[in-house]
Parts: structure tokens; sequence; C-alpha cells
């Protein structure tokens, strides 16, 4: 019996369309931006479900377990209270710096672990990204929920702390939630980028400690902004001020300190960046949307 011979190969057009009339989508097709929302608006519980497994996972091995999500922000609010308080005197200008530094360092490490761990978002996840199909934003995405998840204990700690140093209960502490989510918003855009980049180029989740610890240092963390600005060309101080690592901390004591006095077009200014940087992020990772996972 003569054999067949197969028929001539199908141009790459001709392969496209004959997935389209099956059905078929390729893994690596992008969708529009709108319908890649609504795509990840519908997996919401698949994110929700994976922060919260995440943020269990956290403390598993450890056997205080979460008792750490308390333990870690107040080791570090003395151990900058020893050296920025007593030794280098950075106190200047603040009357309640223990409740200050306590703002600081529990805000600033929710800002420095989204920053770390969302970089690395698609990276430290390609088996689920080579597996499954689903909007990869998620991932970035999940990364800022786990941290709220961790960090109410955190949360917790200040608003039981900053009493004891003095402050009087007021009802702009009704706000401290609203810098939080304001906090949680200008991250999730700036994990979405930074898990793009770090995708494209893993040489490039080398620097991202070092600009976390460089704002760390420039954002007011441990001084008061307001009192070294002077030094510096009146723009350069107004930079520091509303940059947005310096909001989140000042919205912060706004909201908890009464020498902190609420200010509208600080809140202005935070939700601005909320907004540009949310909107930044989520167009930037989509349209590297197909490039996830390869390599």
């Amino acid at each position: 019996m003569r054999p067949v011979s197969p028929g001539p190969a199908l141009s790459v057009e001709e392969a496209r369309a004959l997935a389209r009339r099956h059905g078929l989508t390729s893994l690596s097709a992008r969708p529009g931006l709108g319908r890649y929302l609504a795509e990840l608006w519908r997996r919401r519980q698949f994110v929700l479900t994976l922060s919260a497994a995440q943020g269990a996972a956290q403390y598993e091995k450890n056997r205080l377990g979460h008792l750490w999500a308390v333990f870690n922000p107040a080791l570090l609010i003395v151990s900058y209270f020893l050296v920025f308080g007593l030794l280098l005197r950075t106190d200047r200008g603040v009357d309640n710096f223990i409740a200050f530094l306590s703002i600081g360092v529990v805000l600033f490490g929710v800002t420095a672990s989204v920053l770390t761990s969302g970089a690395k978002a698609i990276s430290n996840n390609l088996g689920l990204v080579r597996a499954l199909r689903f909007p990869r934003a998620a991932l970035p995405v999940s990364v800022s929920l786990t941290e709220l998840y961790t960090s109410w204990p955190a949360f917790a700690l200040l608003l039981l702390l900053t009493p004891l140093t003095g402050e009087a209960l007021s009802w702009h502490w009704l706000l401290f939630p609203v810098a939080v989510l304001l906090q949680m918003l200008q991250l999730t855009g700036l994990a979405l980028v930074l898990a793009r980049l770090v995708n494209a180029s893993r040489d490039l989740a080398n620097f991202i400690p070092l600009a976390v610890r460089l704002m760390r240092y420039t954002s007011g963390v441990f001084f008061s902004i307001s009192v070294f600005a002077d030094r510096f060309p009146e723009l350069v101080g107004q930079v520091l001020t509303y940059q947005p690592f310096a909001l989140q901390l000042e919205l912060g004591r706004q909201a908890l300190l009464e020498e902190h006095p609420v200010t509208p077009l600080s809140w202005l200014v935070s939700l601005g960046w909320a907004v540009l940087l949310l909107v930044v992020g989520t167009v930037v990772f989509w349209r590297g949307e197909g490039t996830y996972g390869r390599g």
C-alpha cells in the first residue's frame, strides 16, 4: 500500500484561523484592558484565598507563630529608638518621638515588604504561572493583600501603644484605615511595575533592597522631614515632603498624633499618588501579559 503523504503545512495565519474556529486561544495572548480587569475581578476569590494562604504560612515554621507579627515591629521600634532617639538624637522638633517613630517603623515596614516581595511576585511563582491560566496581575495584588493580612497585629500594636505615650483618642483616629488604604493602593501599583521589570531582568531584583533602604533614610521614618528640609533648597524640601513614601508616614501620623494636624493637601496629594501609581502600574503590567513565565 502506498503511504499517504502529508498535506502541505498550514501557514501561521491558517493555523490561527483554524484555532479561532475551534474556540482555541493562545496562552500568550493579551486580552483588552477592560476584559483583563473584568477577568481579574472574576478571580478575586482566588486572589483572596492565595493571600490568606500565604499570610497563614508566613510564620508557620516558627514556634511562636504569628506572635512574631507583633514582636518584629516592637523590637525594631526599640532598636531604632536606642540608635536614633538616644544616640543620634534625631528626635529634634518631635514632642512624642516614641509614637512618631513607631508609626514610621510599622508603616514603612509594610512598604518595604510589599516592594521586595511584589518585585518577585512572578519570578517566585513560575510553577503556578506556567501551570494555570489566570490574570498574572493577581500575583502582585495578592502580595499587597498578604501584607495587609499579616500587618493587622502591628497596626493593633500602634493603636495600643500610641495612647500609652500620652496621645488622646480623637475623631481623626478614624482616618488611620484611610491612610493604610491609600498606602496599599500606591504600593500595589508599584508592585505591578516592579514585577514586570524583574520578570524581564532578574538582575534588577538585586537593586530593590538598595532602593528600599534609600527610601527608608529619606522618608522620615525616624526624623521629621519638616525640621531637616530647611537645610535644602525649597524645591528639594517639597520633593522630600510630598514624595509618596513620606506621605504614607505623614498620613498615619496625622491620623494618630496631635502634633501632626490633619492637612487636606497631604491627603489629596496622597490620593493623587494612589490613583496615578495604580493606573500606571496596571497598564504597565497588563502590557507585559503573555510574557510572564517564559525563559
